[in-house]
């Protein structure tokens, strides 16, 4: 049977608030884009009583038997939306884990795209607003990536223009640990961004917002505030924030030079940290 090919870009965090607290999940506002990095996903159906997933690449390791995929799997057949059809999956990692791009959320929405167009799912908005939040609270935001506004009442709202940044990501040797982060939340903001309009994607408006939970993770790892204070100090960035919970931090540039400068002299300061010049989609 044809192999299909997917892409599952990864998701950035141009600013964050946390607005306050529900029973269990914090509440947050963000201004969202995603970046041309990329997991492949690879997948064909097969004649088999069971779904067959695995992980390959360069950060492919630790990753458990139980995960957003074989969980948004065992969700669909459980609720027998894919029409008892198996599938074997292969998914090369090239997003890194915790680093707070939502790599797996990613592979979990990219793979629901697939289905819906496909049409092998047929699905209503609500359900899959449902379906989505049992698997992860940022999948339903891979749902049709792009520019994307989340209020803090939970509302989305979706932005076709493309906003053209060139970014640097970089994620140190080791990762942030997003319930450990959120753990330490002790103030909220006052939401920002309940009117979303499209001047929010706009640099002006940007580079005056913040991520609520950087200094949270600063504290935890000196490492990070390090490497922003160097991105900042390098030469035509127009902002640099960290994404999600940790620990990548981005580097947002008007021209690939810049941002191919930026890269060159990271990489001779900071050599055992991974890192990549990429641009949003």
């Amino acid at each position: 049977m044809h192999t299909f090919k997917i892409k599952s870009y990864a998701k950035i965090n141009l600013a964050l608030n946390v607005t306050g607290k529900k029973t269990k999940l914090h509440k947050i506002e963000s201004l969202i884009s995603f970046i041309d990095l990329h997991d492949l996903i690879y997948l064909k159906q097969i004649r088999k009583k069971n779904h067959k997933i695995i992980f390959k690449g360069k950060f492919s390791k630790n990753i458990g038997k139980k995960n957003t995929v074989t969980n948004l799997l065992k969700l669909l057949d459980k609720k027998n939306l894919l029409n008892n059809k198996k599938f074997n999956i292969k998914i090369v990692k090239n997003i890194p884990q915790e680093a707070g791009m939502g790599g797996g959320s990613m592979n979990a929405a990219s793979l629901i795209n697939f289905f819906i167009n496909k049409k092998i799912l047929k699905i209503k908005k609500n359900e899959l607003k449902k379906l989505t939040s049992q698997i992860g609270s940022d999948v339903i935001l891979g749902i049709k990536p792009t520019n994307t506004i989340l209020s803090h009442n939970g509302d989305i709202k979706k932005y076709n223009k493309n906003i053209k940044f060139y970014t640097l990501v970089v994620k140190p040797t080791f990762g942030c640990s997003t319930k450990y982060i959120y753990s330490k939340v002790k103030s909220f903001s006052k939401p920002q961004f309940s009117f979303p309009k499209t001047k929010m994607f706009k640099a002006k408006y940007l580079k005056n917002l913040n991520n609520d939970l950087e200094q949270i993770a600063f504290k935890k790892y000196p490492k990070l505030k390090k490497i922003k204070l160097f991105l900042t100090n390098t030469s035509n960035n127009i902002f640099v924030r960290m994404s999600g919970s940790g620990s990548s931090i981005v580097a947002y540039f008007e021209s690939k030079g810049a941002c191919g400068n930026a890269y060159s002299q990271f990489k001779r300061k900071f050599s055992s940290h991974w890192c990549t010049a990429s641009k949003t989609i």
